[in-house]
């Protein structure tokens, strides 16, 4: 099979999982790769070829260039490989493309605590903004998913996200019983039609109003720092990772959810041992 077919293949299924601008992202480099690879197998691309090509097409490129083609090369032929079942290693993890193409040592992420959640939330005074806190910190919304609810897109205790970020047509997500009842007591107090957005403001007042309430107790907090303290708050109290990665976050791949989790402290270790295991 040649690497044409290969990517044939990809692009197919980047055409029915991907949103159209991550497509076109991936078909850059896809494209070019194509140009010169086209007929050769692709298990007889050698890691050396794959270190070249990388270099003429994005050395005179940004860092954080440079690491998206790479990463984009190495989905490619990981998919690849499992599809047709082969027998080798990915090129991409040579360490001569793993090194010159890595990215910089992640710094975890501070997690936020359920006390200042709960206080940013209880100090936000006005209706609106302390709804759009409940969803992202209880829900696990993305503020780009929150800023697009429509009054009609809420039924019960579900939410129906239109364009999520994992290019499906639509997702739930899911309330609590006393969030979901007072978003719809605020849709008919604040009588919003089914078409209207529910909170029709742009993200940067969105961030600036969690940025605002963060400061006043000291702490840098961006709207993502919410999402990512629903994770970690479901996982600490027992809630399967499945349950957090495809119910709460809604993500694709266990691995990207785990990302997300803060790092258990010794003394978290320790409780859990005597909750499974008693004293």
């Amino acid at each position: 099979m040649t690497t044409q077919e290969d990517i044939i293949t990809f692009k197919h299924y980047l055409q029915i999982n991907h949103k159209p601008k991550t497509i076109e992202s991936y078909n850059l480099l896809l494209n070019k790769f194509e140009v010169i690879f086209a007929q050769k197998p692709l298990e007889e691309i050698t890691s050396d070829e794959i270190f070249n090509f990388l270099e003429n097409l994005t050395h005179n490129l940004s860092k954080s260039t440079r690491r998206l083609r790479y990463a984009q090369l190495k989905a490619f032929y990981n998919f690849i490989i499992e599809r047709r079942s082969l027998n080798m290693r990915n090129p991409c993890n040579m360490p001569l493309l793993s090194k010159s193409f890595k990215a910089p040592k992640n710094t975890p992420h501070k997690i936020l605590e359920r006390e200042t959640v709960d206080e940013m939330i209880y100090n936000t005074k006005r209706q609106r903004d302390r709804l759009m806190l409940e969803l992202q910190a209880r829900c696990g919304l993305r503020i780009g998913e929150l800023l697009k609810i429509k009054a009609s897109d809420i039924a019960e205790r579900t939410i129906t996200l239109r364009e999520p970020k994992s290019g499906k047509d639509s997702e739930k997500a899911y309330m609590p019983e006393n969030v979901s009842r007072k978003l719809e007591e605020y849709i008919k107090e604040k009588a919003i039609p089914g078409d209207a957005r529910v909170f029709p403001i742009c993200y940067s007042t969105a961030r600036s109003i969690v940025r605002g309430l963060g400061a006043k107790l000291n702490i840098h907090v961006a709207p993502h720092d919410l999402r990512r303290y629903s994770a970690t708050y479901a996982s600490r109290n027992g809630v399967p990772l499945e349950v957090v990665s495809k119910v709460i976050l809604r993500h694709q791949d266990l691995k990207t959810t785990q990302i997300y989790l803060g790092k258990v402290s010794d003394n978290e270790a320790i409780r859990w041992m005597d909750i499974l295991h008693g004293k």
